[in-house]
């Protein structure tokens, strides 16, 4: 396994499988759709699982893979999810045994083109490959989106790794060497309070290297703006995340 991967996550693996909010279900079940069988999906970068638990829901097996060991020791259990620790560009799985691969907030961080090599070998003829991203969530209250754009942007904004330009252009610029499906649209949601909130700010890249170069945590100052117009803390906000995607077919001609 290659040492150099990007691996802005491992030391908030925790609070990364406490804070990250769910895809939708109707998510997987469209992709499910997609496949003539369900046998084996990938879940490639599954970080603490979010997507393979989906994934796992329409398949009789998931493979869900991460670089991070720190991030399958947090993982959520599932019987039909199997964790591996293994780079994007070497799954380890067999030559055409995989019906679906997914990526989900991850694809930024790979060497793309050794990733989409491996996927080829990976899948079966006519097998499917689909990546989405997110970025900047909505709360739902025009001065709270306010406070959060601020931190987003300015605050935390210069610590964003090069590789977040990719989820702002919503993967349009990546290539993408597959015969694309276009998806349905699709967002998560989720009804937080606002610590739950400020937990999973914690879990961004640019926060981490923000609290690594800097010495100190930027969060409470979020917290500060947003207790304003958040009212009761304990409260829930509908909070909401549209997802981008690319998604293809392997080409059955294709060796």
């Amino acid at each position: 396994m290659s040492s150099s991967f990007p691996d802005h996550f491992s030391d908030v693996a925790g609070a990364y499988a406490e804070h990250r909010p769910d895809y939708p279900p109707q998510l997987f079940t469209w992709l499910a759709t997609l496949v003539r069988e369900r046998r084996l999906a990938w879940d490639c970068a599954t970080g603490t699982g979010q997507a393979a638990v989906g994934v796992a829901d329409h398949f009789e097996r998931v493979i869900a893979t991460d670089a991070s060991a720190a991030q399958i020791a947090a993982a959520r259990p599932h019987p039909k999810v199997e964790y591996r620790v293994a780079p994007a560009e070497a799954s380890g799985l067999a030559t055409g045994s995989v019906d679906l691969v997914t990526v989900g907030q991850a694809l930024h961080w790979f060497d793309r083109p050794a990733f989409y090599a491996e996927a080829r070998r990976a899948l079966r003829p006519d097998g499917v490959v689909a990546v989405w991203t997110y970025g900047a969530s909505s709360l739902g209250d025009p001065r709270l989106d306010a406070a959060h754009h601020r931190f987003y942007s300015g605050t935390v904004g210069p610590y964003w790794p090069a590789e977040r330009a990719l989820v702002e252009a919503s993967y349009r610029t990546i290539e993408f060497p597959f015969e694309e499906i276009e998806p349905p649209a699709f967002e998560m949601e989720a009804e937080w309070p606002l610590a739950t909130f400020l937990g999973y700010v914690g879990t961004w890249s640019a926060v981490t290297r923000f609290r690594r170069e800097r010495g100190f945590d930027p969060v409470p100052q979020l917290s500060e703006e947003l207790r304003e117009h958040w009212g009761d803390p304990e409260s829930q906000r509908k909070i909401r995340w549209p997802l981008s995607f690319r998604v293809g077919r392997r080409k059955a001609k294709e060796g």
